[in-house]
């Protein structure tokens, strides 16, 4: 049986030896949701509400051992970790409070006297869950599905295994039956057999497209739903009308929240040519006052990457774009001594096919292009293989619908940062991914919505 050793970012220091299940313990973690996913489907909203109310109340007060647990395990900032643990608290109480409402059956006129829809459970659906957002990634997905009547079985990333055994924990305290989040501690290659397996109904996968595409090619082999919210290099558009101290205030805090590794963030800024030069300058300022160090510590605002091979990867991204004729106006050069940390940095004059322009940069780097007009800050910005998210900067409401209209992305968020929140739908389409989470569409994701019709 193989091991995983999960190891602080920030130090280097490994901190847990985690053993991956075997295919009995597999099997007996399959059986268990099964079996109370069974009993929990014929529960009421008011039961399955109780239970939301009760883990919303332990995550508000007492998650600050799982906010450190996140936070030595993949190094963001305290804040920014506690900051994740009340959403989660959030997210439980918005869908404890309106599931039953958004899954109420509808009345609809047809051929018979009556015709109604219900909503239905699907059953255990199994989530491949990431290491960016451990604790809210896995709440965002399991509050409307407990809600709805389903059980989880969950993978998480092996980097983040603590943080996973921690709010399996939480929830069981808090009274979440036994088997509603199984906590499978699986590695990639026993992915397959789990979602081939007849008592899983669909899959839920959050993190890069290539992992998307592996498990949507097998989920759709057995004929599972799923839904895939995937990688993101989200465009920020600085119109020449635009108020530029809030712009780059949020430019500086949407490129490094979570030390940069957000696939929601913005990636790639697109500044009309009258306001370039203003913007460029107080970004990079922005950019260097950040500070830099050990996560734990309050007053950091960027911590390092999750892992060593991510600041490699992220590294060379870099330093590729760096040859191909770019240029950093400040960072584009890691500290290699101690840590996974990469400096604050911002790239200009970046030329086609490289990798800033085409590819996810997972980190704090901002890649900025001047552009002489909105029409080509528009094309630039749809010239991408994803689409999560996009931000436009302009005082102009009208000249804000246009170009919204205009973006293709799942989601547009004028004088304001991309952003999640349990009232809103959240998905992308291309490369991120398809289906949505959160909202009223995100718990319809895993139901099955059921005609009934009498004569």
């Amino acid at each position: 049986m193989s091991s995983f050793t999960t190891i602080n970012p920030a130090t280097g220091t490994p901190l847990r030896s985690w053993q991956y299940w075997d295919e009995a313990q597999i099997e007996a973690g399959l059986a268990l949701a099964t079996t109370t996913q069974r009993r929990w489907r014929h529960t009421t909203f008011a039961k399955r509400s109780a239970v939301l109310h009760a883990i919303a109340k332990a995550l508000a007060e007492s998650g600050e051992a799982l906010a450190h647990t996140m936070t030595l395990e993949m190094g963001k900032p305290i804040g920014e970790a506690r900051r994740e643990v009340q959403k989660c608290a959030w997210v439980c109480r918005f869908y404890a409070d309106h599931a039953a409402e958004m899954l109420s059956p509808q009345t609809v006129e047809a051929a018979a006297p009556v015709n109604e829809v219900h909503f239905a459970p699907l059953g255990v659906v199994f989530s491949v869950m990431p290491w960016n957002f451990p604790a809210w990634q896995v709440f965002r997905f399991a509050a409307p599905a407990w809600m709805a009547g389903n059980a989880v079985v969950m993978k998480h990333a092996p980097n983040t295994f603590g943080t996973a055994a921690a709010l399996a924990s939480l929830c069981a305290g808090a009274g979440l039956p036994d088997g509603l989040l199984v906590d499978a501690r699986v590695d990639l290659p026993q992915v397959p057999d789990i979602i081939a397996d007849r008592r899983i109904a669909a899959v839920t996968v959050t993190g890069s497209d290539r992992a998307g595409r592996a498990v949507a090619q097998t989920a759709g082999s057995h004929l599972k739903k799923c839904v895939l919210e995937l990688g993101g290099s989200d465009p920020f558009i600085v119109l020449d009308d635009a108020d530029l101290d809030a712009a780059v205030e949020a430019a500086v805090a949407s490129r490094c929240l979570n030390n940069g590794q957000s696939c929601i963030a913005a990636k790639r800024f697109f500044v009309e040519s009258a306001v370039y030069e203003p913007f460029v300058s107080a970004l990079t300022n922005g950019m260097n006052a950040l500070k830099v160090g050990d996560p734990l510590q309050p007053q950091v605002q960027l911590g390092p990457l999750a892992r060593p091979d991510l600041c490699a990867l992220l590294t060379r991204q870099v330093r590729d774009t760096l040859a191909a004729g770019a240029h950093a106006l400040c960072g584009g050069v890691p500290d290699l001594e101690g840590g996974a940390f990469y400096p604050p940095t911002v790239l200009v004059d970046i030329p086609p096919d490289t990798p800033a322009a085409d590819e996810e940069l997972f980190g704090p780097v901002a890649s900025v292009w001047q552009v002489p007009h909105e029409q080509e800050a528009i094309a630039r910005a749809n010239a991408s293989r994803f689409g999560l998210s996009a931000s436009v900067w302009t005082r102009s409401p009208d000249r804000a619908r246009q170009l919204a209209a205009q973006l293709e992305s799942g989601g547009v968020f004028v004088n304001q940062s991309s952003y999640s929140d349990p009232r809103l739908p959240f998905g992308g389409i291309k490369d991120s991914g398809y289906g949505r989470e959160l909202g009223v569409f995100g718990i319809r994701e895993f139901v099955n919505v059921k005609t009934i019709s009498l004569r």
